[in-house]
């Protein structure tokens, strides 16, 4: 139909016969919402023709919205040069056409330049740095735009929300609570959830039950927002409860419990609150399958990781990326590595990075650092550009395959062809692949010539290879600084403790265990599963 009206204004054209401007600017949206370019640059055409070279501001707001809904930038900014009277919604336009398409510096550039702003101005502006994941710049805005004395709209809080919930920033998202409580938005319920939200992923789950309790009326968000809260933080009693509690349940809450219990170790509770899900006749999505998946992994039950496939391969469902990647690492971790590698082979997009580092993981799992080095020079081979991962799973593999000269020289090459700057995760990593194959002096240098001060990551990791090779001197200097670091780590405990009785050393051996004691530090239980028939 849009292209039969756009043929039609060719024969209109030629009579003489201008639409009037509400029907040109429903086509040009038409054209826009299509995403067609060419429909859209002959409605522009037939304007010219009909002696609208120059369209009022009208028409040419609704030519800008439509060029940059087609991805034409160019021709969205002549239109707006040539304006000869622009209001703010033609800036607004140009601003908003600009930060969907992720140009922030242009539209910082056009709002710095506005003669009038409003509060969508500002609230553009807001989402586009969030959406590009400058929050800092996002929040640093929305605080200018309260001193603007511009009134915020309740876009203006769900906007500078989403950036404390990015930031996990629990100062702000105090003061937008505060904010929201005072502009008379306290019964918008999206608005609240987020504001729950945002408390649950800073870890401050008694303000996000506060906010929560506080809601006149709680829609199903709010409540799975919750249960989300508490199972993050590894308080399932409490989102069980809050999940009992829910007038109404949907396979997002559902999919939330499970993922829960997945996460913190009750991959028995995950897989059984799968099957209650099931029987209630609710469609698991793509995070439901990946997180029961997990928990197939986590017990390495092999029966129920297959059930869960051939479930998938029955009913057609088209898995993505992180489904994929989960059957690749329950397969291995159940110990098939055959199979994982035949999911690759058949059921992945090869062209996605993720997939080579699950894979690559894989192998590393079962010591297979020289078939993982293959694969990582595949990948780079078919023009698949490594990521932080990628460098820390190809290390990880020479680590436990005892290829500390092939895992530097990784090393060395990924960061410097690739751009990628190694982080204190990488650099505990290398430690592990050197402290393994016992070369500390290497490791001590490694240490030294850290573009950062070390963190508990590093000490853990130097503390770690120390206990493998009883490398006392070196370990009770890395379980001091660990200590300092996180004063509740069992292992530095331990480690210190084992040290002194090493030496004969009894009173710091009582000393050691006593302020284990008095931290209330306690050893964590090793679990294992076997899975029976």
């Amino acid at each position: 139909q849009l292209a039969d009206a756009v043929d039609s204004l060719r024969r209109l054209a030629l009579k003489g016969v201008r639409l009037p401007s509400g029907v040109l600017a429903h086509l040009i949206h038409q054209c826009g919402a299509a995403a067609s370019l060419r429909h859209g640059r002959r409605v522009h055409l037939h304007l010219k023709l009909t002696g609208l070279e120059r369209p009022g501001t009208f028409l040419s707001n609704r030519l800008i919205e439509m060029y940059f809904g087609c991805g034409d930038v160019v021709a969205a900014r002549k239109v707006f040069d040539k304006m000869p009277a622009r209001n703010v919604y033609s800036w607004n336009s140009v601003l908003s056409g600009y930060a969907k398409l992720g140009r922030m510096n242009s539209a910082r550039r056009l709002f710095e330049r506005m003669p009038e702003r409003d509060v969508v101005s500002w609230n553009t502006m807001v989402m586009g740095y969030a959406r590009c994941g400058c929050c800092d710049e996002a929040a640093r805005l929305y605080r200018e735009l309260r001193r603007s004395g511009t009134e915020c709209s309740e876009f203006s809080f769900a906007g500078i929300l989403t950036v404390c919930v990015k930031l996990k920033d629990w100062c702000l998202s105090k003061q937008v609570h505060g904010q929201v409580l005072v502009s008379g938005y306290s019964s918008n319920a999206v608005i609240v959830s987020t504001i729950v939200d945002a408390y649950a992923k800073c870890g401050e789950m008694t303000d996000a039950r506060r906010a929560f309790d506080g809601m006149r009326v709680k829609d199903i968000l709010a409540w799975t927002t919750l249960v989300s809260g508490y199972a993050k933080w590894g308080n399932m009693e409490a989102a069980k409860g809050i999940f009992d509690q829910m007038p109404e349940k949907n396979a997002v809450s559902w999919t939330a419990l499970i993922a829960g219990y997945a996460r913190n170790g009750l991959g028995d509770i995950a897989l059984k609150s799968l099957s209650e899900m099931m029987k209630l006749q609710l469609k698991p999505d793509q995070f439901t399958f990946s997180s029961s998946l997990c928990a197939c992994a986590s017990m390495a039950s092999l029966n129920q990781g297959k059930q869960i496939h051939g479930f998938l391969i029955r009913t057609y469902f088209r898995p993505n990326t992180i489904v994929v990647c989960s059957l690749i690492d329950m397969y291995s971790k159940c110990g098939l590595l055959s199979s994982a590698r035949l999911v690759f082979d058949l059921e992945g997009d090869n062209n996605n990075v993720v997939l080579w580092n699950t894979m690559i993981s894989a192998l590393a799992q079962h010591g297979q650092g020289k078939g993982a080095i293959e694969m990582f020079n595949d990948m780079i081979r078919l023009g698949i550009k490594p990521d932080r991962i990628s460098l820390l799973v190809i290390v990880n593999a020479c680590s436990h395959s005892g290829l500390p000269k092939e895992g530097l020289q990784l090393f060395d090459s990924i960061t410097r062809d690739h751009a990628i700057s190694p982080d204190q995760e990488h650099y505990a990593c290398m430690i592990d692949l050197l402290g393994r194959a016992g070369l500390f002096d290497e490791v001590i240098n490694l240490i030294r010539m850290m573009p950062f001060p070390p963190d508990e990551r590093i000490w853990n990791a130097l503390l770690c290879v120390c206990k493998i090779y009883r490398n006392l001197a070196l370990g009770k200097e890395a379980a001091e600084h660990l200590l300092e670091l996180q004063p509740n780590s069992p292992e530095a405990y331990i480690f210190l403790s084992s040290v002194y009785a090493s030496l004969g050393e009894w009173k710091s051996v009582e000393d050691v265990r006593k302020l284990m004691h008095d931290r209330c530090v306690t050893k964590d239980r090793a679990v294992s599963w076997i899975e029976t028939d």
